[in-house]
């Protein structure tokens, strides 16, 4: 396991790290779609995850909105978002950087098929999906940031 992997919770951990040798993924976060992380792999600072988990927070709504205005179902084929999945857990969603030098987007998208199934089977069984209300958002996060750089 990289230094740089890291779990919120340890069940995405194994499924993470696979993804990441496999695909050559520079930059992972596997995170709900309100941005709240559970794993990452390739980040060093807390901000800089902050940073990349509201940016894929908003993608998935905005992307999610646009789908709904024009009464078609969530895209699943745009090149800076792949489909979220339901785990166990709740839905999830995967935010991956990858240098095309290294590796395709076609190589990640079979590697991420791969990760969503790991995922969905390691997810604890009868886990109730956690709702993360605006009130304990900051908290939430600032445990998650904790957790994740050992602080």
């Amino acid at each position: 396991m990289s230094p740089q992997t890291r779990a919120v919770e340890s069940w995405t951990l194994q499924p993470l790290t696979d993804f990441v040798r496999e695909a050559s993924a520079r930059l992972v976060l596997v995170l709900t779609p309100s941005g709240q992380v559970l794993a990452q792999s390739g980040f060093s600072r807390a901000v800089d995850v902050m940073s990349a988990a509201a940016l894929a927070a908003a993608i998935v709504a905005s992307t999610s909105e646009l789908a709904r205005q024009l009464r078609q179902p969530p895209f699943a084929a745009l090149s800076h978002q792949g489909p979220t999945f339901v785990t166990e857990r709740g839905t999830l969603a995967v935010l991956a950087v990858y240098d095309l030098d290294v590796s395709s987007l076609g190589l990640v998208q079979l590697f991420y098929e791969q990760l969503a199934g790991d995922l969905k089977a390691a997810s604890p069984k009868g886990a109730v999906p956690k709702q993360v209300l605006a009130a304990d958002f900051e908290r939430e996060l600032t445990d998650s940031l904790n957790t994740l750089f050992g602080r």
